[in-house]
């Protein structure tokens, strides 16, 4: 008979004993696994052109622009339903993408490399904030942002990282926590402190003085600099924790704006969906309730490694922001020790007296105690092109996690 407990204790350890390092900067085809042309990666679990949510669909119309294989969206959008295009989630290919999570050949992505274990996970730099291709916008603005990472952002951030050899993930994100952070919505703090430890190298490596200052200037402006660094940290950190016979722990929890799927150890590369829920949300000025797209985007794998909505209480500031209260943060933070396996040894919030951050969601606990997992998280709008709405809070759905119950109980019935 399989023990599940002494399962789960495994993938937590592993999971507590990731130490995620950023290595390099790199184009997308030369270092992400199975990548070609034609192959666009999305967020969530597997989806098709014709089920794909409003932002996803015009975050592919923009990439494919991006990518010189259309000339307008409405090319684009033809393409995309041809069947030339091939789309896989991001999950499928040691990845993982914000928002609508697009993916392509020629996009700059963060290595991050897990050095207990030799994984590697990627993502794709952050565009900051604004109209932007995660969010479904794909303007001409938009295209030429995406031009400049891939030509000039790239080989400066490259030759910094390069020069540094490797930089520590872990410090920053616990160091982050202390400062006000919760690393999904907030990343601020951290952002700042890669900023600051990346800079020398930026300086060193100067070769093209008004591109590294153009550079400088970009990632000091950009609150979000840190999120693919700390998304991809996670996603090295959760994947040496799969397939693990007889564990019931959460090794991927996703969104695509149609779908919310999740992956458990014991049960292999299976996703179990249901349909993704509309958020909570705090609107920016100008849009309304009808606006709001469904839940999108892998950056739901900060809840996954116990950050997040899961350390939502050492964030007071972006819980406000998101539209709730200091007292619903910290409800909603102690439920979440009701659902997980352990507590972080690294991540600590401060309001709870350092207390390690609830990780390792199990969904024996979750279908049993009926607490499913909180997520703060941005919003973007229902149809192609618009971008981001706001942001807001959402409740996982309790049906994944049924039937991934069910599933675990059929497999492991003897």
């Amino acid at each position: 008979m399989v023990d599940i407990e002494k399962a789960n204790q495994e993938a937590l350890k592993r999971l507590l004993d990731a130490r995620p390092v950023w290595i390099g900067v790199e184009k997308a085809i030369d270092v992400i696994p199975g990548m070609k042309k034609n192959l666009i990666l999305h967020a969530g679990p597997p989806v098709t052109w014709d089920r794909m949510s409003g932002p996803q669909k015009g975050a592919v119309m923009g990439v494919l622009v991006y990518e010189g294989l259309a000339k307008t969206p409405e090319e684009a959008a033809a393409l995309a339903a041809s069947g030339e295009i091939e789309f896989d989630p991001c999950h499928h290919h040691d990845t993982v993408g914000p928002m609508a999570g697009i993916v392509s050949a020629s996009m700059p992505v963060a290595v991050v490399k897990n050095e207990t274990f030799g994984n590697v996970a990627f993502n794709t730099l952050n565009e900051g904030i604004g109209k932007v291709l995660r969010m479904g916008a794909y303007s001409p603005d938009v295209i030429e942002r995406l031009k400049w990472m891939e030509n000039v952002m790239l080989p400066v951030l490259s030759k910094a990282i390069n020069k540094a050899g490797k930089m520590e993930l872990k410090p920053i994100i616990a160091e982050a926590l202390t400062m006000g952070d919760e690393l999904h919505n907030r990343s601020r703090a951290a952002s700042y402190l890669l900023f600051a430890k990346i800079t020398p190298y930026l300086l060193q490596t100067m070769e093209d003085t008004k591109n590294t200052i153009d550079v400088i200037n970009f990632m000091q402006a950009n609150i979000h600099t840190f999120l693919p660094f700390i998304m991809a940290s996670c996603k090295a950190s959760l994947d040496p924790a799969k397939n693990i016979e007889g564990s019931t722990m959460v090794t991927a929890m996703s969104r695509n704006g149609t779908d919310w799927g999740i992956q458990v150890s014991g049960l292999g590369d299976e996703w179990f969906v249901a349909e993704s829920p509309v958020p909570d949300v705090l609107l920016f000025p100008g849009f309304k309730k009808e606006d709001v797209g469904r839940d999108i985007g892998d950056s739901s794998i900060m809840e996954t490694a116990g950050l997040g909505g899961f350390a939502i209480a050492a964030a007071p500031a972006i819980i406000q922001f998101v539209g709730g209260n200091v007292a619903l943060g910290t409800s909603k933070n102690l439920e979440m020790y009701e659902i997980t396996i352990g507590e972080n040894n690294i991540y600590q919030i401060p309001n709870f007296d350092g207390r390690g951050t609830p990780t390792g969601i199990d969904i024996r606990k979750v279908v049993e105690k009926n607490i499913v997992p909180f997520l703060d998280t941005g919003v973007a709008h229902k149809d192609a092109g618009v971008g981001q709405v706001g942001a807001g809070l959402i409740d996982a759905p309790m049906k994944v996690f049924k039937d991934a119950v069910v599933a675990f109980a059929k497999k492991y019935a003897s």
